[in-house]
């Protein structure tokens, strides 16, 4: 008999949960799936012939069980379960990034990799200590858009740079910047860079590159994090998208 354990940072695998981020994954990383989980409660039709037919044409296995959705998930709507394996994604020098140092929140890792596919930023480095990419609060958070973006993860950020630093505009997002955001335009690859959620940016990061700051009014002391980082790609990529 089949048991099943809640996800792991640890772990080899992860999850797609919910309907729209499986057949997500099965579009862009149909390769690394391993199985597909299919509740009771998905009722015949379209739909499920539909999943039917790409797990048909794909090789992959469609078990039918309610177990493994007592475990991962706790949404009532929940009906299918996509697990994958982990895979490896790289950058590209040619390519403009968003760098993440210390992201904390799997939620919002989630949202920013969504905003940056949007925004047509298809790269992501992310610097540890760092939130899982692979969580699947972080995939259902990204719709999915964790399997159309490349991502890859970095020990610190002296290390991106050793690799990307050349011929590339840094911009780091601080609240004591030198410029405003609005008297910023990239004319070629840029890295836009953001801190953790609770903390920003050390005070070193003002002495790399441009940095940059978002105005806002004194009623607030900062924006979200998803929020100011989706602002910035708006404003790096206009005219681009």
């Amino acid at each position: 008999m089949a048991t099943y354990k809640r996800y792991r940072k640890e772990d080899s695998v992860s999850y797609s949960l919910g309907l729209t981020l499986t057949f997500e994954l099965l579009k862009y990383k149909a390769e690394y799936v391993r199985k597909i989980y299919v509740h009771s409660a998905m009722k015949p039709g379209d739909t499920l012939d539909k999943l039917t037919v790409l797990c048909k044409d794909a090789g992959i296995d469609m078990v039918y069980t309610d177990k493994i959705f007592h475990v991962l998930s706790g949404k009532e709507n929940c009906y299918v379960i996509g697990e994958f394996s982990k895979f490896a994604g790289n950058l590209c020098i040619e390519e403009s990034h968003v760098v993440l140092v210390n992201p904390s929140n799997a939620g919002n890792m989630g949202t920013i990799m969504r905003s940056a596919l949007g925004f047509g930023i298809r790269q992501i480095a992310i610097v540890r200590p760092a939130v899982d990419a692979f969580d699947p609060k972080t995939v259902r958070a990204s719709m999915g858009a964790v399997f159309s973006i490349d991502f890859k993860y970095f020990d610190s950020f002296s290390d991106y740079m050793k690799q990307f630093e050349e011929g590339r505009e840094l911009y780091p997002f601080m609240l004591d910047a030198k410029k405003r955001i609005y008297n910023i335009c990239p004319q070629g690859v840029f890295s836009l860079i953001f801190g953790n959620e609770a903390t920003g940016l050390p005070e070193q990061f003002a002495d790399i590159g441009t940095s940059v700051v978002i105005p806002h009014s004194n009623k607030i002391d900062s924006l979200n994090l998803p929020i100011a980082a989706s602002i910035a790609m708006y404003e790096a990529t206009k005219g681009r998208v």
